[in-house]
């Protein structure tokens, strides 16, 4: 009656473990797949959104500042500056860097036009309402 652990047995569990967790595996990336659509604000997404993001990796932004917890440390993050700050403060602040204020880390200062400054701020607007489970955890990035 008692016949111990077989080979048999260990190539039941092996393949019977295998074909769960791709299983598994499957319906996890499935349930991703439907969930990112709606967690990004992809629909969102427009012609200003794009142009706001042209000139974010055009300009090399995150390389010093952060955006959804990526990009460098050296400056704020700005993935929910436009819930803490909003459109108007956004631009100003663009607009006044370098205040060449001794001890202080400076922005440079890029020239943007009034139209560039509105896509920046759409682009900065449309990853404010990204879902990311309240990251940032504090609100002041």
């Amino acid at each position: 009656m008692s016949q111990g652990f077989t080979s048999q047995m260990a190539r039941n569990i092996f393949y019977g473990g295998t074909v769960f967790f791709v299983l598994l595996f499957a319906a996890l990336v499935f349930h991703t797949e439907t969930k990112i659509p709606e967690r990004s604000k992809s629909g969102d997404i427009t012609p200003a959104v794009v142009r706001g993001k042209h000139l974010w990796e055009t300009r090399n932004c995150i390389g010093c500042h952060t955006l959804l917890g990526e990009g460098a440390y050296f400056a704020p993050e700005l993935g929910n500056v436009y819930q803490r700050r909003g459109p108007d403060f956004i631009k100003g602040w663009i607009k006044a860097m370098p205040t060449h204020t001794p001890g202080r880390r400076q922005m440079p200062q890029f020239n943007f036009t009034e139209a560039q400054l509105d896509d920046l701020v759409e682009f900065l607007r449309w990853t404010n309402g990204i879902n990311t489970e309240k990251w940032p955890p504090n609100i002041e990035g």
